[in-house]
């Protein structure tokens, strides 16, 4: 059954395609929060931040299995074809 997941681990592990936040910029906007608290700011006052970086990877082999042509313009937009 073909399905979407969060994280690459998961179309790597044979999953067709994931598409989901990219972790590495939400543990840095976590960062930089943890940082203005240290240096004195209230968290009430700090804004509410979101990662808007999202990573979106395509398992041809899976697709392949699964007898569905991926289209090129679809392959352009992926961050990697994993093989």
């Amino acid at each position: 059954m073909p399905a979407i997941y969060q994280t690459r681990d998961f179309a790597v592990a044979g999953g067709l395609l994931s598409y989901g936040t990219d972790f590495r910029e939400t543990y840095r906007l976590a960062g930089n929060y943890i940082g203005r608290v240290l240096n004195g700011e209230k968290p009430t006052d700090l804004p509410v931040q979101q990662a808007t970086k999202v990573e979106f990877y395509i398992n041809l082999k899976t697709a392949k299995a699964l007898g569905l042509n991926v289209p090129a313009a679809m392959q352009a937009r992926a961050d990697e074809m994993i093989e």
